[in-house]
């Protein structure tokens, strides 16, 4: 399924074919899901059916002590038949009650089975997909998948899927006792059955559509909260705060408004279900009297039957429950079934050939790319990186320079032309292989919660402490981790808080460096540095890019300074190349850019 189909779930905009394309992409996912667990669900469903028979005997048991057991008392002092049937009745009673409780703690841990598995394969999944979804797919709308989505479709499996069952099962053992102890008695509710289809029929419709508009603004509110949060500075930064107040009290509004309209389609449904339970009743009620009268009705064949068309209204509101939940949980199925749906941009080859990285060269030919159809970011490009050189790339935003580092890293494949590596195309090396060979460090230098040293080690989960000590030391990160509370040890918080820029770069350059890529890209490493940080991170740099091909994206000049070679980009093209030296001797854009970045340190 392609993004647009993602996003129109969300809206809520689909036509009738891809609403009933996503039915059956919902219900193949949860067909997918069941086979492991086929042993609980059978054991689920034995539960269920001994249960419901067990409760639809008390009304035939209470009709045979009514018409035979209390005559044996009256006329023959005889107690046993009425003590058998009242052992019989509490047996049943007792019996229902522990297999509806057995089957309760069965099917509340058959769904957390189930949504485990969903969660790990989603997770999964989410992490396998390609950039280009995430850059398109907000953070948001990911987190509503993996948490109120997943935990309404449990809420269905726990509790409203066996209520479904149960129910369904209960109302038919009811028709058939009710048909078996009179047939007669049970024509008031077979003509019930029309109406009630007839309401059943109409609640369907409503509901799916109230609940998807639902599902759809909630996962809105939850965007734009996410999203809030996580750009917390730059709202407080702008004074946003009121702005976003606002737009989030509108979404809350919206999603009150679709609730609450879920909500009256609920209200209507219900009452008129009692209405009709109430006029059948009444009905076999009057019906029943004057065959009583007549003489052709046992008292407690009626009583019988009284009780077996109220107990058959009673699962109906657990029905319109489940209904409920059935509507919210497909509405969270569909939206998580279409990530699920969702295939890599980036395909790993189907039978790559091992590949280790030898010198590290890089060679463009013919390539051209654009993250649209429409906009073309490298109309034509060809270029050439022996092995172990430095290059950098310079040239104005939009130029290019970051669309070349994310096509040697492979987060997007060509539009045409090939890319190589040591003459190998990167299409044809696993990925496993193609992040050994190429590493990519970026301006944001993303620690995640935890250690120093953990952090570090995820260049390379197998090293030891030894290792991670001397990656630090090779990068200069050492004696600034070792003055830290902890040391190595010490909790870097969320997003490497702890640490100044300067210090998570360079906790990520000792990641680069455990890694030992064969080429290694800096996007744009030391833009958010101030120049006693960048000075402090030179050291690295000099070091993490000894020996091995490296592409230096920088605006910063001073850090294109230890590069061998400058390629100066503009318009996807690459309009001046040649080493530092002699272009900043020269009179072209890189010693304009040069000069002019000079002045701005007087």
């Amino acid at each position: 399924m392609s993004m647009q189909g993602v996003k129109g779930e969300d809206r809520g905009d689909l036509s009738r074919d891809e609403s009933r394309q996503i039915r059956r992409r919902s219900i193949s996912l949860l067909m997918d899901l069941l086979p492991p667990y086929r042993r609980q669900v059978l054991a689920i469903a034995g539960l269920i059916v001994a249960s419901a028979a067990m409760q639809v005997a008390g009304p035939a048991l209470i009709a045979r002590g009514i018409d035979r057991g209390l005559p044996a008392v009256v006329e023959d002092n005889d107690f046993v038949p009425i003590v058998l049937i009242a052992g019989a009745f509490l047996l049943t009673g007792f019996g229902g009650a522990l297999l509806l409780a057995a089957y309760t703690k069965k099917s509340i841990a058959f769904s957390q089975d189930i949504m485990a598995d969903l969660r790990l394969r989603l997770f999964a999944h989410t992490q396998r997909l390609s950039m280009g979804f995430h850059e398109t797919y907000t953070s948001g709308r990911i987190i509503a998948r993996q948490t109120s989505d997943i935990a309404t479709l449990g809420e269905l499996l726990g509790g409203g899927l066996t209520n479904l069952v149960s129910g369904v099962l209960f109302m038919t053992f009811t028709t058939t006792a009710l048909l078996t102890l009179d047939p007669e008695s049970a024509l008031p509710l077979v003509g019930a059955i029309i109406p009630i289809m007839a309401v059943t029929w109409w609640f369907s419709h409503a509901s799916r559509r109230e609940f998807r508009a639902s599902r759809t603004h909630s996962a809105r509110v939850i965007i734009q909260f996410v999203e809030t949060m996580a750009g917390i500075r730059a709202v407080k930064a702008f004074r946003r705060e009121s702005v976003n107040r606002d737009t989030y009290a509108d979404k809350v509004e919206d999603y009150r408004e679709a609730t609450r309209r879920t909500i009256q389609v609920f209200g209507i449904y219900e009452p008129l279900l009692k209405v009709i339970g109430t006029f059948t009743v009444a009905t076999l009620v009057l019906l029943g009297a004057f065959r009583v009268i007549e003489g052709t009705l046992e008292v407690g064949v009626l009583l019988a039957a009284v009780l077996y068309t109220r107990n058959f209204f009673t699962p109906i509101d657990s029905l319109a429950m489940f209904y409920n939940s059935f509507q919210s949980a497909s509405a969270a199925l569909e939206k998580i079934s279409g990530v699920l749906e969702e295939a890599p941009d980036i395909a790993d080859p189907a039978n790559p050939a091992p590949f280790v990285a030898g010198p590290g060269t890089i060679r463009f030919d013919g390539v051209s790319f654009g993250y649209s159809d429409d906009v073309e970011v490298l109309p034509s490009f060809d270029l050439t990186i022996p092995g172990g050189q430095t290059v950098a790339l310079v040239g104005a935003t939009g130029a290019g320079k970051s669309s070349v580092a994310k096509l040697i890293a492979r987060f997007y494949d060509p539009t045409s032309g090939t890319i190589t590596l040591d003459g190998r195309d990167l299409k044809d090396i696993s990925n496993r292989d193609l992040r050994r060979a190429i590493a990519l460090v970026t301006q944001e230098a993303y620690l995640f919660s935890g250690s120093v040293s953990d952090n570090i080690r995820l260049g390379n989960p197998r090293a030891d402490d030894a290792q991670v000590e001397s990656a630090a030391r090779a990068v200069g990160a050492h004696d600034f981790i070792s003055a830290l509370p902890e040391g190595y040890d010490t909790d870097v918080n969320k997003r490497g808080g702890r640490l100044s820029s300067g210090q998570r770069q360079l906790v990520s350059f000792a990641r680069a460096f455990l890694a030992d890529p064969r080429v290694l890209i800096l996007d744009e490493a030391t833009a958010s540095l101030d120049i006693p940080s960048e000075r402090l991170v030179q050291h690295g740099l000099k070091t993490l890019l000894a020996d091995r091909t490296a592409i230096i994206i920088a605006h910063r000049l001073s850090t294109v300074a230890i590069a061998d070679r400058v390629l100066v980009m503009d318009g996807g093209r690459i309009v001046e190349d040649g080493p530092t030296a002699e272009l900043l001797s020269g009179t072209g854009r890189f010693a304009t850019l040069h000069q002019a970045w000079r002045e701005t340190l007087v």
